[in-house]
């Protein structure tokens, strides 16, 4: 099995990387941090094939995807990890410079690889996409705007795509997670600020890159006529609020 995991350099897809790796596949990790990636490679083996490049830039996307090499080029499974949450700002108040990144990295790289490596699956009869939603794109919440819009694509794109794909034995994955630690989602949503980032997780036990990876691979190897639409997953410390209401004085 030949899997392609955006994002790969940490959290979930670099999670996901050594479970498959693990279990006897090749893999191609990509992501923007060479560095990271060069020594996931040392430590996986020669399982693991970086690919450095940033998803979201359709040039970059197209001449890395284009050139795979020959003992990985027939891809079986695509993860569509790469993206996240960057700012926590009301609307009003946001950075376009912050919704233009995550636009980028969470709808446009998800379509440019998804475009690229599909006809290559159709016509070898076989392959998967498993895109990593989010709880986001069900459940909104303030601040999530962007963000949440991104993961509601997400998980239409997928549904979409399964129509499309009626007739083929292809397959799409909607993977929800909920609150999940262990990553640097936090970190990257707060811009570096270690202290905020943390007390999202003070007194939880979130879910982990681990349980991800395992539901990733699980879907994965289903068999071949069961196609998993979608799954939401929480920790058991996270629930739902009852709807917002802003009361006069």
């Amino acid at each position: 099995m030949i899997v392609l995991i955006t994002g790969a350099s940490s959290g979930f897809g670099e999670a996901a990387a050594r479970k498959f790796v693990a279990n006897g596949a090749q893999v191609v990790g990509t992501g923007r941090r060479g560095d990271r990636l060069e020594a996931l490679g040392k430590e996986l083996g020669s399982a693991f094939h970086p690919l450095i490049f940033d998803v979201g830039n359709r040039k970059q996307v197209e001449a890395r995807l284009g050139k795979l090499p020959k003992e990985v080029a027939a891809v079986d499974v695509l993860v569509n990890n790469a993206g996240g949450a960057i700012g926590l700002d009301p609307a009003q108040s946001a950075h376009l410079d912050d919704w233009d990144a995550m636009i980028d990295s969470n709808v446009k790289g998800l379509v440019y690889c998804t475009r690229l490596l599909l006809p290559g699956m159709i016509e070898r009869g076989r392959g998967h996409i498993v895109n990593i939603g989010s709880v986001a794109g069900n459940w909104p919440y303030p601040g999530g705007n962007v963000y949440g819009a991104a993961k509601a694509f997400v998980q239409q794109f997928s549904l979409n795509l399964r129509s499309d794909l009626l007739g083929t034995p292809v397959r799409v994955t909607d993977i929800q997670p909920g609150l999940a630690g262990g990553t640097e989602f936090s970190q990257v949503r707060f811009k570096g600020d270690e202290k905020r980032a943390a007390a999202v997780y003070e007194g939880t036990q979130p879910l982990t890159p681990e349980d991800i990876a395992e539901t990733i691979y699980w879907v994965v190897n289903q068999p071949a006529h069961v196609n998993v639409n979608r799954i939401e997953l929480m920790p058991v410390c996270q629930a739902f609020a009852p709807l917002a209401v802003k009361r006069q004085g």
